[in-house]
């Protein structure tokens, strides 16, 4: 062997060693949490262990008894707030009909491209669909003067149908939704989570207080945001994935 070809294992090996260094877990990992770690976001031991020590604590703070506290749990996780599982608010058997729609493929309709980022790729065959591409020139939003969010759903409007609508952050989104519904769009559930003070309480309680009742997943106030939108997705595949298993 050369000096050279020595010299480039010795660097190869102190190399090695160094990532040893660094990518020590940051927590325990328990075999028996792991083995029944379902979420398909986490993929490594250390993801699942970091899943699983989360939803455990949670479980102990706001219970573990309903459908329904499974997704305040996550909501919980995502945001690293307690309280926001009072606020939280399920209308006409929201989780079967999300989870039949994750199991038949629907597609998902998102607010903009950090929801569409956060919703897991794996463990279902939905397309997520960012409503800005609907509009990509902004022609709808000009014409009108909405905002492009609004123009993103009123143009997608032939495509709702059956769909799941997941909006985290344009309150105007949201009000555009009800508006389509009440022309009789018929998707087959919202995740209602529009975070502001321009709106967003109002918004939601739009969704709720619909005449045609819609599925939904909402909250209350101006509280919401990416993280609680994506949490219930991501719930819902999870559950979808259990059932199939």
């Amino acid at each position: 062997m050369t000096t050279e070809k020595k010299a480039e294992g010795k660097a190869a090996e102190k190399a090695a060693e160094n990532l040893e260094e660094l990518t020590e877990l940051t927590v325990d990992v328990d075999p028996e949490l792991i083995s029944i770690c379902k979420d398909s976001g986490a993929r490594t031991d250390e993801a699942k262990a970091i899943y699983m020590k989360s939803r455990t604590m949670i479980q102990e703070l706001i219970g573990n008894n309903t459908p329904e506290d499974r997704f305040r749990q996550r909501c919980v996780v995502a945001t690293g707030d307690v309280s926001v599982a009072d606020i939280m608010r399920f209308s006409h058997d929201p989780i079967p009909a999300g989870v039949e729609a994750i199991k038949k493929g629907a597609p998902i309709f998102v607010d903009i491209n950090m929801v569409k980022a956060g919703v897991t790729k794996r463990g279902h065959s939905s397309e997520v669909i960012c409503v800005l591409d609907e509009d990509p020139d902004s022609e709808l939003a000009n014409k009108f003067g909405i905002t492009r969010t609004s123009a993103g759903y009123l143009a997608a409007r032939d495509r709702l149908d059956g769909s799941i609508i997941a909006i985290g952050n344009a309150p105007s989104a949201l009000i555009m939704v009800c508006k389509l519904i009440e022309k009789g769009v018929r998707p087959a559930l919202i995740i209602g989570m529009p975070v502001g003070f321009v709106n967003a309480a109002e918004s939601k309680e739009l969704v709720r207080e619909l005449k045609i009742p819609v599925p939904s997943i909402s909250c209350v106030g101006t509280r919401g945001g990416t993280p609680m939108a994506v949490a219930c997705v991501n719930e819902l595949v999870t559950i979808a994935n259990e059932q199939e298993e």
